[in-house]
């Protein structure tokens, strides 16, 4: 039951992220990159729960922001995005991990995420031509992967030597 708890937290946090992101404008010529703040939460719970639990958290995350801000169509690009960057995020944590840290998994699933935005942008206005604007995307989700990947990386570092991130798993 309590996993249930701290899994509506993570959603909470990674809403009210997104949130925060939304009202924060980005000095650049890239309309459309956001800083991916919410993803932090999903690779932290995907570090400690597992592919499912960060899976149904990327989700209810896309879901709620919907029905907060009422973007029916931003919730298409966003879980499309979510959903891909999870996956790709698991596979490369747990095949990968080896050659990989938190900040490569990271800059992974912001590519992922990245790519599967421009894919439904390009099947919307069916138009492959929105694909031209990849490159951008991509140089920008280094970015941003490399600060969600450093601060997963901080913030389950810290849950595990507190213990919590233990007695969220066990619970």
């Amino acid at each position: 039951m309590r996993k249930y708890i701290y899994l509506s937290v993570l959603v909470a946090a990674a809403l009210a992220l997104s949130l925060l992101e939304m009202a924060i404008p980005l000095p650049f010529i890239a309309p459309g990159a956001k800083l991916g703040l919410s993803n932090m939460v999903i690779l932290v719970c995907l570090i400690i729960f597992g592919f499912k639990d960060a899976m149904l958290v990327a989700v209810m995350k896309s879901v709620v922001l919907m029905l907060v801000t009422g973007s029916v169509t931003g919730m298409i690009y966003s879980l499309a995005g979510a959903v891909l960057s999870v996956l790709v995020m698991h596979l490369a944590y747990t095949k990968l991990s080896k050659f990989l840290s938190l900040i490569g998994v990271s800059i992974l699933g912001a590519t992922a995420h990245n790519f599967a935005q421009i894919s439904v942008a390009a099947m919307v206005m069916q138009n492959i031509k929105m694909y031209n604007y990849l490159p951008i995307l991509l140089i920008t989700g280094i970015f941003t992967g490399y600060f969600v990947g450093m601060s997963s990386n901080y913030i389950s570092k810290h849950l595990l030597k507190i213990g919590l991130m233990d007695k969220m798993r066990r619970e």
